[in-house]
């Protein structure tokens, strides 16, 4: 292993500079040179048709921002397999060999996980550096930490304008078909309620909690104040079990839908509830909130933060576990390990696991779940009793978020 190519894939995130500059200070270290292949697959596709690629010497290395989000090494959303030419493996082989490039250390989430699966199957040599703010992978994936954090500090501050304007806030969040981030990040800001794939939503079970704690709020407040937040993942289901999504919102390159309109959805069936509800009338007369023909019920937005909780900075988790990672692909193909994860380091000892395991998507716990609707928040479900199965043990669980 003389020579390695770095590639990022799939939706950018905290900590790939990490990972990045993992990967390159590792094989400084182990004497192996370190090329950047530009824009995920599709640089990869292209490769045969590059004049030069920049190598991450040590001196290239200083000038990565490991702290900062997105990747010096770019991204694009592409499925080698879903290219029409029929020689496309040659193609990139030969670009491979044109570089004189050994092996790569690739990362990115399912999607890239998966193409990383393909190219492995053809001969060619991939580790992989999980990478997902989703955390739906089976490891902890690169990006989760910075994401949820971000999710959590804007609804946060969400909460000002909700109070201020005595608002229902909606905001929704990324995360396909597992609710990881809306989950995490809801609890971390105090969200009223948090809606997740995992969970078909009941709206009339919503509605009444929401009704109940925003009129309370307010009626509480000295100056008629108050407000309440909802955490929405995409990807979400009703209670008959009928997905809340924009259908115009077409497929990704991938082939997948794209998940958008929950949180539309939630604010249409909240404020048909609303103005059903003949006690809010009542309540809103009572508040000196009510006029006539202009603001006869509470108000629910819907706020979508896109990809400003991808960007910005990376948390230091992320920056630690994506450094471990980079440098563990590295020392992987080394020692002649390819088409696997890196799960985890910890001290000298490195775990990994076949990559088309590592990839199968990880739901939220819903015993955990559990736990969080005892304290409060509110599901869309019927609160379950919670069960502690209390059990003393010698050794820390080991698990991730």
């Amino acid at each position: 292993m003389k020579k390695i190519g770095i590639i990022t894939s799939g939706g950018d995130c905290g900590g790939l500079n990490a990972v990045v500059k993992g990967v390159a200070q590792m094989a400084n270290r182990k004497g192996i040179s370190c090329v950047v292949i530009p824009n995920g697959y599709a640089g990869l596709y292209n490769l045969v048709d590059f004049d030069s690629l920049v190598e991450l010497t040590p001196e290239r290395v200083d000038s990565v921002n490991s702290a900062l989000a997105g990747s010096e090494a770019g991204h694009s959303r592409v499925k080698i397999k879903k290219i029409k030419n029929d020689k496309k493996y040659d193609r990139i082989k030969e670009g491979l060999k044109k570089f004189g490039i050994d092996g790569l250390v690739i990362s990115g989430g399912d999607d890239t996980g998966s193409v990383i699966v393909d190219l492995s199957e053809h001969g060619i040599k991939c580790v992989h550096a999980p990478k997902t703010m989703d955390l739906d992978l089976q490891t902890y994936s690169v990006g989760a930490d910075s994401t949820i954090s971000r999710i959590a500090t804007f609804a946060e501050d969400l909460k000002t304008t909700g109070r201020t304007h005595n608002r229902i806030i909606v905001m929704e969040v990324f995360g396909r078909y597992a609710g990881h981030t809306a989950f995490r990040g809801g609890v971390a800001a105090d969200a009223d309620a948090i809606l997740i794939p995992e969970i078909p939503v009941d709206f009339d079970i919503l509605y009444e909690h929401v009704k109940k704690r925003f009129s309370r709020r307010i009626a509480q407040s000295d100056v008629r104040a108050g407000t309440y937040l909802i955490i929405v993942a995409e990807g979400l289901t009703n209670s008959n079990g009928e997905e809340l999504v924009d259908e115009a919102a077409g497929v990704d390159a991938f082939g997948h839908k794209k998940l958008t309109g929950s949180g539309k959805y939630v604010c249409q069936e909240l404020t048909k509830r609303f103005k059903k509800d003949a006690e809010i009338k009542k309540f809103m007369e009572k508040e000196k909130m009510y006029v006539d023909g202009l603001y006869e019920a509470p108000e629910v937005r819907a706020v979508t933060p896109g990809h400003l909780v991808r960007c910005g900075r990376s948390s230091a988790y992320d920056v630690n576990f994506g450094k471990e990672a980079g440098a563990s692909a590295v020392l992987l193909l080394a020692q002649g390990i390819d088409g696997v994860t890196v799960v985890g380091v910890s001290g000298d000892k490195i775990r990994y696991m076949d990559t088309k395991k590592a990839i199968e998507q990880r739901h939220v716990d819903l015993d955990v779940v559990s736990l969080h609707e005892t304290l409060g928040a509110c599901f869309g479900r019927p609160r379950p009793e919670i069960k502690p199965d209390f059990k003393k043990v010698e050794a820390p669980i080991e698990r991730h978020l």
